[in-house]
């Protein structure tokens, strides 16, 4: 049986939290990825937001970003590969230290917004933030977008990798991301984000925004927790997948 892992980036608020949508959209998908207080977090929603993982036997990884609250992360920052080593550190330890004492493993890293696009294309940047990972738990999982500079750096230093695409952002023809600035960055439909993800997952391609067909693994999908449509797409997007005959597990 085919197997993908279905993830949300989750944790992403502050002070008083009351959960919210996480608390709905964690029954439908395999892995959470956790603010880590860069883009946003603190350390009390990352506890209660790892609890609520580890109480849905959901998968819990680090999601580190760039020092940006007011941009929430998805503004590109100039910082060396050094500093993005430390900061990716950091904050991975931050969570790693939470999931200790809960008594669980942590089990992956994604990187958030333009730290993570950035990587997709830099590889130095991608370097330093793959060794940055094994340094703190060769173990890991280290989760990039699909056939990304990420993806090559997590390879080379020896960690277990997961290609990811998206079910909510239209692709470009060098299977990178559009940007959020375009108007056409973001699928907006429930049917438009299953047929995408069947076809990436099933067919090993998806369609670029100018008609190109663009090849890719898949073995992590992306639903974003923020996204005014999340819990319906990760609802009918994990229906899809089960009704095609897709196991949805962590890898």
């Amino acid at each position: 049986m085919a197997q993908v892992d279905l993830n949300c980036d989750m944790g992403e608020s502050f002070g008083v939290y009351d959960m919210g949508s996480d608390i709905q959209i964690m029954p439908m998908v395999s892995s959470a990825n956790i603010a880590c207080g860069f883009h946003a977090g603190d350390p009390s929603v990352m506890r209660k937001t790892l609890e609520a993982a580890v109480a849905q036997g959901v998968a819990v990884g680090a999601h580190p970003g760039l020092p940006d609250l007011v941009g929430f992360g998805r503004r590109n920052m100039q910082v060396s590969a050094q500093e993005a080593y430390d900061m990716v550190v950091y904050q991975v330890g931050a969570l790693f230290g939470f999931a200790k004492a809960a008594g669980i493993a942590l089990h992956h890293v994604k990187p958030h917004g333009a730290l993570y696009n950035m990587a997709a294309k830099d590889r130095g940047l991608a370097d330093a933030i793959a060794r940055a990972v094994r340094d703190v738990d060769a173990s890991l999982v280290l989760y990039g977008l699909a056939g990304s500079q990420l993806i090559a750096a997590g390879k080379a230093v020896g960690l277990r990798v997961a290609n990811e695409v998206f079910a909510d952002r239209t692709y470009q023809p060098d299977g990178s991301l559009t940007p959020r600035s375009q108007p056409n960055a973001l699928l907006h439909s429930d049917e438009e984000a299953v047929q995408q993800v069947l076809t990436m997952v099933t067919e090993k391609r998806v369609k670029a925004v100018t008609g190109e067909w663009v090849s890719l693994d898949a073995d992590t999908i992306c639903i974003h927790g923020d996204g005014a449509h999340a819990l319906s797409f990760a609802t009918k997007v994990k229906g899809a997948l089960l009704q095609a005959g897709v196991d949805i597990k962590a890898m």
